[in-house]
């Protein structure tokens, strides 16, 4: 089994900790490692280093080394400038049916967070056995909901066509990405649901040939690329080709075409949290919602429900009678919004370009 891990994001909802220099999925949010080291460690030792791969920018193939010297050089691929997640699938596809077409391959993302790694390893072993057998399907991983959220992607599951042990396989009953509340908390009540955590498992071939038959643009300028892949022309083929790649995401350009015959649905609690904004890491860290989550040097007197993160070692941080906000600090920003507020961040960020705040990010 293979694993691609994307990790080419710039992670705006984590500014100002994230930046374009040093995206979130570099930075120590949990703990002392990065979520990419944690991405890769919690796939030992199911998979060996050479077995794992990571989709990057190539501004970032010296972090991605440095964080993890492990993995083989060639196995780190730097995008020559970012598109969107349709073609950084595509041309990863294309790379890996060059070498391991029938092979089981699982995708996962950089950004994340899972509790429950036995489960975790369970699951992508189960699907890889699956998948060894039908070749021509994909298993999506999903997680069991613990609350109605607006914010995730969502998928329907049909009936237990099979188990994989403990593990249930279900049949792919639909998609829906970022339900209104009412919707999402019909989700939540319902037994068939869980939240899309843009996980899978399939063979390299099936899904490259899903990009010929429904991304033409993106497979043509992939084989394009991969006409060079051994000669010293390779960068410069990269670089010329992805230049002209369309900017779609993966839902739009496959998913969303995808036979629902040919998919199925693993739905499991592994304790998954999406950290790529400041709520969502609260509420993967906390043990109820009225917590203070805190990292640095920080004091809290008479406070609840607030996440202070303070990344200056010789700072303490103090804060009395807060309720309901985010504190950041770090070097050179000190950022202080209601949790309701955070959402705007997004949009500050966006109004520094062209100004002399545009290097903070």
């Amino acid at each position: 089994m293979k694993a691609v891990i994307f990790a080419g994001g710039v992670g705006t909802r984590l500014w100002p900790l994230s930046r374009k220099k040093s995206p979130k999925q570099f930075e120590k949010i949990v703990g002392n490692k990065s979520t990419l080291q944690l991405a890769v460690e919690r796939l030992f030792p199911n998979l060996s280093p050479k077995d794992i791969y990571i989709s990057t920018g190539a501004r970032y193939k010296n972090l991605v080394t440095k964080q993890l010297p492990m993995l083989p050089p060639k196995n780190i691929i730097g995008e020559p400038e970012k598109k969107d997640v349709g073609p950084a699938v595509g041309f990863m596809m294309g790379y890996l049916s060059k070498k391991f077409p029938n092979e089981p391959v699982v995708i996962l993302w950089s950004d994340h967070l899972v509790k429950e790694k036995k489960l975790f390893r369970t699951i992508i072993s189960k699907a890889s056995k699956f998948i060894t057998k039908h070749q021509d399907n994909i298993i999506f991983i999903g997680q069991k909901p613990r609350f109605a959220s607006v914010n995730l992607g969502w998928i329907q599951t049909g009936d237990v066509v099979k188990k994989l042990g403990k593990i249930n396989l279900y049949k792919f009953a639909g998609f829906k990405y970022r339900p209104n509340k009412e919707l999402a908390e019909k989700y939540f009540q319902g037994k068939n649901y869980c939240w899309n955590l843009g996980y899978f498992v399939t063979t390299p071939s099936f899904m490259y040939n899903l990009f010929k038959r429904f991304a033409p643009q993106i497979y043509e300028l992939t084989e394009k690329i991969m006409k060079n892949k051994n000669s010293k022309n390779f960068e410069s083929s990269f670089k010329k080709y992805y230049h002209l790649m369309p900017e779609i995401s993966f839902d739009n350009a496959i998913l969303e075409q995808l036979n629902p015959q040919l998919a199925y649905v693993i739905n499991e609690d592994i304790k998954w949290s999406d950290v790529g904004a400041w709520e969502a890491l609260k509420e993967a860290l906390e043990k109820k919602r009225e917590d203070n989550i805190t990292k640095g040097r920080v004091m809290l007197e008479d406070s609840i429900d607030n996440l202070v993160y303070n990344y200056q070692k010789d700072k303490l941080l103090v804060g009395i009678d807060l309720e309901n906000l985010l504190v950041v600090n770090t070097d050179d920003v000190l950022l202080v919004a209601k949790k309701s507020s955070i959402p705007k961040i997004k949009k500050v960020v966006k109004s520094f370009q062209g100004t002399e705040n545009e290097s903070l990010t």
